[in-house]
Formats: C-alpha cells, sequence, structure tokens
C-alpha cells in the first residue's frame, strides 16, 4: 500500500478542483497513481453526472464573451439552485464554454438539436461523394453513416475537444463540473454573433 502524503492530496485537488476526501480516497483506490487517481475522480463525476441527470435545471446563467469586439456569444447554461449558480467552478464551467463556443462555431449543443433537414443534406452530399468514387451502394450506405458521426462529433458542442484542453470533450468537462458542485447541469442554447456576417 502506498503512503498517501498530504502533498500528494494537495496536487491532485489543485489538477481536479475536488475535495480533499475525494481526493484522498482517489489516491488511496489508485495507490498513489496520479494518472489513476485522476481517472478515479473523472469516473466518480460521471456516475455522480448519471445520478443527478433527472433532476430539473431552473437557475443558472446567461454568460457573454465577445472577442475583439468582433464575435460575440451569448450562452444559456443552468442549475438547480441558486446557489450553485453563482458558485466560482460554475461561472468559470460558462465562461469556458462560451469561449469554447467563440473559437469553434459549433452548430448544435448535442446531436438531438441538429435539425434533420441538415442531417439530411449533408447525408445527401457524403452520397454524391461516395457514389462519385465508384463504391457499390451497400458499402456506401455504411460510409455515409461514418461521415455523419464525424460531422455530428465535429459540429455539436459535448462532442468538440475543449480548446483549453483538447484531451478532454465540453461533455467531459461538463462531467467534471457536476461532479464538483454536486448539482445538475445543462447547457441550455447559445447565440454565435460575427460582425458584419448575416
Amino acid at each position: 500500500m502506498a503512503t498517501i502524503t498530504a502533498e500528494m492530496v494537495k496536487n491532485l485537488r489543485a489538477a481536479t478542483g475536488a475535495g480533499m476526501m475525494d481526493c484522498k480516497k482517489a489516491l488511496a483506490e489508485s495507490e498513489g497513481d496520479m494518472d489513476k487517481a485522476l481517472d478515479y475522480l473523472r469516473k466518480k463525476g460521471i456516475a455522480t453526472a448519471q445520478k443527478r441527470a433527472g433532476r430539473e435545471t431552473k437557475n443558472g446563467v446567461v454568460m457573454s464573451y465577445i472577442h475583439m469586439d468582433k464575435i460575440g456569444v451569448l450562452l444559456e447554461v443552468n442549475c438547480e439552485t441558486d446557489f450553485v449558480a453563482k458558485n466560482d467552478d460554475f461561472v468559470e464551467f460558462a465562461r469556458n464554454v462560451a469561449m469554447h463556443i467563440c473559437a469553434t462555431n459549433p452548430l448544435a449543443v448535442t446531436e438531438d438539436d441538429v435539425p434533420a433537414a441538415v442531417v439530411e443534406k449533408e447525408r445527401e452530399i457524403y452520397m454524391g461523394q461516395v457514389l462519385e468514387m465508384g463504391k457499390p451502394e451497400n458499402i456506401a450506405g455504411k460510409i455515409v453513416d461514418g461521415k455523419i458521426a464525424k460531422f455530428l462529433k465535429d459540429n455539436c458542442l459535448v462532442n468538440q475537444p475543449f480548446v483549453k484542453n483538447p484531451d478532454i470533450t465540453v461533455g467531459d468537462l461538463l462531467t467534471e463540473t457536476i461532479g464538483k458542485t454536486g448539482e445538475n447541469i445543462s447547457i441550455r442554447r447559445f447565440s454565435r454573433f460575427v460582425l458584419g456576417e448575416e
């Protein structure tokens, strides 16, 4: 059994924002391995997020982010209580997501939010491309399905690699924030404005 030092707990806490006891338990479970402890805490955050998923989110913030007076984002992020809406972790999460939207221009929050007409148009374009390459129709359908899956991954906010840390997605960041705050959080909607665009 590895010896868990206060320094190890402090470092893990600084890296994750998790509570001291959670960090100590994660390090104990992973026998002092920092990477395994990080994974443990992330899994715990996912479990916490799944438990809280059914709870109503009627509080929250509307966050704005403006980049060089040329691109602006308005984002609504909801949580369960007004107390968490004022929590630093929650506010930082909302600010980071607004900045991410500014940088990446996602099409929608989740795959369910992408209009069916957009998906069908992309499917039509991809099918034309694949058939033009001379692929048989039975194989073409599978190739197009793969291209649609990639299109949705690239264009849905929660699936995108987070701009400040591409090792995690915005969805992972959401799960971590749910774990930190102990409340259900949802990214409800956003609008992105570019100076001079219609």
